[in-house]
């Protein structure tokens, strides 16, 4: 059978009645940017995170970088954060004229490593930046311990996080912000674009609503020079409706993820995902470490079982960001796992069949 990496039009297929109702709601308002629905979504967005306050934008690298600008992050800052990321982590701190300054990750949970830290802080910090990658909350109490030690911010890059939990408070709600995508892809997906920053610190909200809209609390007033990434009526409307059935998506995800993990346990050549005890992953994404992966990959693809690869650069290595001179060696495990990671379907809607066959092609092409 074939099988997509991601499915998204069944996905929706479910409620559909529920999203074109929502949709006719918005155009039948007129509140297309920012507004009623959006007011309503960041209500129970923060609720749902168990923070105080949810600020809705317009896309995750909006969101990671208007908490960076409200915490003061500027020229000749450094922030510290993972080369093993999207490159909208960097991009966030890059474009408040900050540095980024780079520690490996753990070789087991692929997370920010904190024995690293304290030996990447210096006079410049401004900031630290973790990464809750594919799904799993860093290890944040000793990050946290080293941050407050030198009077530093936390904020969580929690892109791919959207439900998981870290010792049983919800990633995003623990540092000083947390930064969320929405894209449609994500656990909690937009229609498009979307994002949100959530915050318990009621001055650095109040931050964060201006610099989204042209640094305004009250409309033609600009008390600083902001931005526009105001998040849409539509994304509000959409995202209240699908955030109603977020945990049983995640449970359903965590039971694709015990499948894989018992079926592929003891598969030679092959790194099955950590999870950490004091997390609750919500596996945004099932990643597998193999050698050869292109050639995996390819084959994959030949057998009709669409897989993934994030990311197959660490962000040190990319063009954008050579001029920090950061070659190859640098960040040794990030670098080795970016060559060997293999991003397997994963969505609430695959069914167990399904993941017997992903693993049944696999172990083929692992074997063959």
């Amino acid at each position: 059978m074939s099988i997509q990496f991601l499915d998204l039009k069944t996905h929706h297929q479910a409620h559909r009645a529920e999203f074109d109702r929502a949709i006719g709601e918005v155009i039948d308002s007129g509140a297309f940017a920012g507004g009623r629905f959006v007011e309503q979504f960041e209500k129970e967005f923060a609720a749902y995170c168990e923070v105080k306050h949810a600020i809705g934008v317009g896309n995750g690298t909006d969101a990671l970088w208007m908490a960076l600008l409200a915490l003061g992050v500027g020229p000749g800052d450094e922030v510290i954060t993972v080369p093993a990321t999207f490159i909208a982590t960097c991009e966030a701190i890059t474009f408040c004229g900050a540095k980024p300054v780079f520690v490996d990750i753990d070789p087991d949970t692929y997370l920010m490593d904190p024995a690293l830290l304290e030996a990447a802080i210096t006079p410049r910090t401004k900031a630290i930046m973790p990464v809750h990658l594919f799904g799993q909350p860093v290890d944040l109490d000793p990050i946290l311990a080293i941050a407050g030690a030198h009077g530093l911010p936390v904020v969580e890059d929690a892109a791919q996080a959207h439900g998981a939990r870290y010792k049983g408070r919800r990633a995003g709600s623990i540092g000083a912000a947390g930064a969320f995508s929405f894209y449609p892809g994500k656990n909690l997906g937009a229609f498009g674009e979307a994002g949100a920053v959530v915050t318990n610190d009621d001055a650095l909200a109040a931050k964060m609503r201006m610099f989204r809209d042209h640094g305004q609390a009250k409309k033609y007033f600009h008390d600083v020079v902001g931005w526009n990434c105001r998040m849409d009526g539509i994304q509000g409307a959409v995202l209240s409706i699908k955030l109603r059935y977020l945990d049983e998506r995640n449970q359903l995800r965590r039971e694709r993820a015990a499948q894989y993990d018992e079926a592929l346990r003891g598969l030679e050549h092959l790194v099955t995902p950590v999870r950490s005890d004091n997390t609750e992953h919500i596996y945004h994404i099932y990643e597998v470490r193999v050698p050869n992966r292109d050639a995996v990959l390819e084959a994959m693809a030949a057998a009709e079982v669409s897989c993934g690869i994030h990311y197959p650069v660490p962000v040190h290595l990319q063009n954008a960001y050579q001029d920090m001179g950061l070659g190859r060696g640098s960040f040794p495990v990030a670098e080795r796992c970016a060559g060997e990671f293999l991003s397997l379907p994963m969505y609430p809607e695959l069914t167990p069949a399904q993941v017997d066959e992903v693993v049944a092609t696999l172990r083929q092409v692992l074997q063959g």
